[in-house]
């Protein structure tokens, strides 16, 4: 794959053969080891492919996974919630946008979990989460999510001091107790028909700072600018190690992560795709099979359709004979 001439959707197949070996270096099914500094935020795998390619692959990907969620749909059984996590800059909005570009809308729902509300605080930190979960046939998109809590309360005490928590219950293990509240959680909802799938868009410190100065240099992205962003990179190193362990700690097979190499937003969209498809094809979501009696209702009313067109031509041309105008004629003009 060293041709660096664009290349044609066959000379694609290489890439595709590879997927499930790229997808499995990258999930984390048992997190007692896992080191987030073994992770290079750069790789893409040694894959060769240029701008259009990238895109070529990437719509593939995408009409694969239209047609699982269409079955999925139909079929109503399964959900699948898709956590996506990563710093700012770091490619959510852009993964969302560009991986579920060619779904049906209706079978799919993203929310975005901002700085928690009034109502939210006043609930445990996996009460909004919860609200947003997905219904049976359909696809949840968590934009940050419960995640937060263990994340950006770790790194920021004063947004755990928010949560209005009993003080006799904020000890030295509350982050223990948190990651095994959502081991639990998560189970759960795996016990009962929700796939799921964790992301986390791992950027570096340098490739950050260059998109967040194109925010500033670009006046068309301004509006993605927030100086809030520049104020949390100060706590670059202390995220990082919140990560680590929250990954570390709720790593399950049931609800793995994936810790997605994103310096490279054409390689991130790629991985993220090929891993949604991949996990609702083990699914095997099926369209519904129909009955006999179904069946024989089915062809009453295609009976019934075809009698009235053909009643409605003979109508036609009835009426056309009586104004005088033959169907020769009609045609010949």
């Amino acid at each position: 794959m060293g041709d660096r001439r664009r290349k044609d959707p066959a000379s694609l197949e290489p890439v595709m053969m590879r997927e499930s070996d790229i997808l499995e270096r990258f999930r984390v099914t048992g997190g007692g080891k896992f080191r987030l500094a073994d992770i290079d935020p750069g790789d893409v795998c040694r894959l060769d492919v240029e701008k259009e390619g990238a895109k070529e692959a990437l719509a593939a990907g995408v009409a694969r996974l239209r047609d699982l969620q269409e079955r999925l749909y139909a079929q109503g059984r399964w959900s699948v919630l898709i956590i996506l996590q990563a710093l700012d800059a770091a490619g959510k909005d852009g993964t969302i946008e560009h991986v579920m570009s060619g779904i049906n809308p209706q079978g799919c729902e993203v929310t975005s979990f901002k700085q928690p509300s009034a109502t939210e605080l006043r609930h445990d930190f996996l009460w909004r989460g919860t609200r947003a979960l997905p219904e049976r046939g359909r696809i949840g998109i968590f934009n940050r999510s419960y995640y937060e809590e263990v994340l950006v309360a770790r790194v920021h005490r004063s947004a755990l001091d928010q949560e209005l928590l009993p003080p006799a219950l904020v000890t030295g293990r509350i982050w223990k107790e948190r990651f095994e509240s959502i081991r639990d959680f998560e189970r759960h909802l795996a016990r009962n028909g929700v796939a799921i799938l964790k992301f986390f868009l791992h950027i570096s410190k340098e490739e950050q700072r260059r998109r967040l100065l194109a925010r500033i240099e670009e006046p068309s992205k301004h509006w993605k600018f927030s100086a809030s962003d520049l104020a949390e990179r100060d706590y670059w190193d202390d995220y990082m190690r919140a990560y680590e362990k929250a990954i570390r700690h709720t790593a399950t097979k049931a609800a793995p992560w994936h810790v997605v190499p994103a310096d490279h937003k054409w390689f991130a969209h790629l991985f993220v795709a090929a891993a949604i498809v991949e996990k609702i094809r083990s699914l095997d979501p099926r369209y519904p099979e129909v009955g006999e009696d179904r069946l024989a209702d089915m062809e009453q009313a295609r009976r019934r359709l075809l009698h009235e067109g053909e009643g409605r031509r003979t109508r036609r041309h009835r009426r056309k004979e009586a104004e005088g105008i033959s169907p020769s004629r009609q045609r010949a003009g």
